[in-house]
């Protein structure tokens, strides 16, 4: 059974605000929080407090705001509620986990569920990346894999091996090592100075001149892989440590994959012995169809980084899933004792241990990913609808996510995609944008009827747009 319903038509929280007893009016309103005291993240606070949208409950395909209204997620949070909201299993393997054990050291000192938990994300990564390191967060994941591939070139004898290698347009977190690595200029402009120094970034892969509205894997574009030997020559491939994508970028506004591409970089790296790391924190348990994006176009990196649906966001949680020759020869260059110092206070945490078990057991039992792909075809249908709708200039989408771009105001880029987020969430649409990028990417759970709703509200919001 899937939880796509809206919540219980008992809770007031389903009644518009006028239709509430007075006194539920009065108290949500008294209860109003101090907007003034939290610094928001990735937020135009300003704006925000001015107006602000307040989440309330979530169950399902829905949130529901403070004032009753209820809103379908197009988006899994943030990318990260793979199989829809409240799940009781993932409730009730948190909340018995709090009252056995709130927490454990992770350093020189383990609990079961972490090793359980270990087991089954290896499970379902590609095979040989049996090694698993648990972290907070993508941001950790990052910066976690960017450490371990150092440390791998040191354990071989190779500690010249220093420079890492990204991509324009990527984003890998908010770690001084993930925004180093990373593409999005304003993510890096205030922190420039403080950027690690040996870093360089491959060209980004879009290009609307030659894969507009396409459909899965752009045709064009696997040349963009090339740029991978200009970068070896310019630095010597004996002092690049590692090349670190997204295999769909997500977060910077839904980049495709063209065909043959990342074979291309797969066989580069090898060519030079330069490690391979697949950004997968949005990619990875069923967003695109498949366990991972690596699974699903069939070229398997070094590292792989983790996080999102690993728990379906009910706790923080990351990972990196490692090759086990990786593992293997970090622990054997150490003659005793720590082999790799690194680590965080929370990394296995056993509420995140638990919510991880439970969340990769829906996964399994209900077959999500399969259920992804299965949507997939329908998914696809309705956004390429959107070709010819106002302001729209692309439409591309993989799996189950969806990138829509508009053709930006030329006296504020950005400022139209935030306008039609929050013309949608008042239509009880709730997507994201990036610049001037829609970006869709659904709860696993989703129905076809839900899709269309998505879909059909944004050309409608489109039509309402300057």
């Amino acid at each position: 059974m899937f939880l796509g319903d809206r919540a219980d038509e008992n809770d007031n929280f389903n009644l518009p605000l006028y239709s509430l007893p007075i006194e539920v009016t009065m108290t949500t309103l008294a209860n109003t929080p101090d907007l003034s005291n939290l610094w928001m993240p990735f937020t135009a606070n300003r704006q925000f407090k001015e107006h602000p949208r307040m989440l309330a409950k979530a169950k399902g395909m829905y949130y529901t705001t403070v004032d009753g209204q209820q809103i379908l997620d197009a988006t899994a949070g943030l990318w990260c509620v793979n199989a829809g909201h409240g799940r009781e299993e993932i409730v009730e393997a948190i909340s018995r986990q709090t009252a056995e054990m709130d927490y454990a050291p992770s350093f020189q000192i383990g609990h079961q569920d972490s090793f359980r938990a270990a087991s089954a994300v290896a499970k379902m990564m590609p095979a040989g990346m049996d090694r698993i390191f648990f972290t907070n967060s993508g941001s950790e994941s990052v910066d976690t894999s960017l450490k371990m591939a150092l440390a791998y070139h040191r354990a071989r004898g190779e500690g010249q091996r220093t420079r890492l290698i990204g991509r324009e347009r990527g984003y890998h977190g908010v770690g001084f090592g993930g925004i180093s690595v990373g593409g999005i200029s304003p993510n890096r402009r205030t922190f420039s100075g403080a950027l690690l120094p040996a870093v360089d970034h491959l060209p980004h892969t879009h290009d609307l001149s030659k894969n507009a509205y396409s459909r899965g894997q752009p045709a064009w574009g696997e040349h963009f892989a090339d740029e991978l030997e200009r970068i070896v020559a310019l630095h010597d491939p004996s002092t690049i440590a590692a090349v670190i994508v997204e295999p769909l970028a997500g977060s910077t506004g839904v980049l495709l994959p063209p065909k043959g591409y990342l074979e291309k970089l797969r066989a580069i790296t090898e060519k030079y012995g330069i490690l391979l790391i697949f950004d997968e924190v949005i990619t990875a348990f069923g967003r695109l169809g498949a366990a991972t994006a690596s699974e699903l176009l069939g070229v398997t990196p070094d590292l792989m980084t983790l996080a999102k649906g690993i728990s379906n966001a009910a706790v923080p949680a990351g990972a990196v899933a490692v090759k086990r020759e990786i593992h293997d020869t970090i622990l054997a260059a150490a003659a005793t004792g720590i082999e790799f110092f690194h680590g965080y206070t929370y990394s296995a945490h056993p509420l995140a241990t638990a919510a991880m078990l439970a969340t990769l057991g829906i996964y399994e039992r209900e077959n999500l990913f399969q259920r992804a792909a299965d949507m997939a075809p329908a998914f696809e249908v309705a956004a390429h609808k959107l070709q010819g709708a106002p302001h729209v200039i692309d439409v591309r989408n993989m799996g189950l996510v969806a990138g829509i771009e508009l053709t930006p105001r030329p006296d504020a880029p950005g400022a139209r995609a935030a306008e039609v987020f929050k013309k949608c969430f008042d239509k009880g649409i709730m997507v994201r944008y990036t610049g001037d990028i829609i970006a869709i990417s659904p709860p696993l759970i989703i129905e076809e009827s839900q899709i269309q709703e998505i879909f059909h509200t944004i050309g409608e919001v489109l039509k309402t747009v300057a």
